[in-house]
């Protein structure tokens, strides 16, 4: 039995969130799994490197699976890729060692928030930017963002109402960049809670609207407190970047 990793990007405007769903076959791990089960000839069930919300895109997910077979990578790639919508990819096809697991492995992850600051709107990105249409207080920003960046209990940005597992994570950096009128809000840590990234970027507006000051962003740490952080931006704003192993 061999194992394999997949690397994939896609835009996910039409679908539900990459994770299967009973009630829904409109997931982005449902349509991969449809293509390899139809090149392989029996059910393939894959593994992702971890959830992405309904409407959010990537760069490159990572997922793992394994199965039998003497076809070459390079022709199964071409396989998925030939039955998969044009809105998926699979950028890259690869043998992987018989241990890795696309999320049991993974050491960290780096997701990028787009927003865009013009009061016009950004007419090819729509589907990629949050149009904002204000300016922001960049100095400000990057001041709360380097509070966020921390090993702290989360669960104060998350949409998690509680956990039996710990959501105790680690923020390794936030980049506050400028790209005329857009502003990108790079984030890079080991692991992320649900809905996590959306809130820490909608904390950072506000601080950019002047709405908080950039202190403010330490109090949900101290009372774990979901109406302590900022609002949850919407979810086509977000593209997971990369997976580090």
């Amino acid at each position: 039995m061999n194992n394999y990793r997949l690397t994939i990007a896609y835009d996910g405007s039409r679908y539900s969130g990459w994770q299967r769903q009973g009630n829904t076959e409109n997931t982005v791990q449902g349509r991969i799994e449809t293509a390899l089960t139809e090149i392989f000839g029996h059910k393939i069930e894959i593994n992702g490197s971890g959830r992405t919300d309904a409407g959010t895109h990537a760069l490159a997910q990572t997922a793992s699976f394994r199965a039998d077979t003497e076809m070459p990578t390079e022709k199964l790639m071409d396989e998925v890729n030939r039955l998969l919508p044009g809105d998926i990819a699979v950028t890259a096809f690869d043998p992987a060692p018989e241990r890795f697991h696309a999320r049991l492995s993974v050491t960290g992850k780096t997701y990028a928030y787009r927003l865009w600051t013009a009061v016009y709107p950004n007419v090819f990105e729509r589907k990629f930017v949050y149009h904002l249409g204000k300016p922001l207080n960049i100095a400000e920003m990057k001041r709360s963002a380097a509070l966020l960046c921390r090993e702290a209990d989360f669960i104060g940005y998350s949409s998690l109402k509680k956990s039996k597992k710990s959501t105790v994570r680690t923020v390794r950096s936030i980049e506050v960049l400028e790209l005329g009128p857009e502003v990108r809000l790079v984030f890079n840590g080991d692991g992320f809670l649900y809905n996590m990234v959306r809130i820490m970027a909608g904390t950072l507006v506000e601080v950019g609207l002047g709405k908080r000051s950039a202190e403010s962003v330490a109090v949900p740490f101290e009372t774990l407190d979901r109406a302590d952080a900022g609002e949850t931006l919407p979810a086509h704003g977000l593209t997971l970047v990369n997976v580090e192993y």
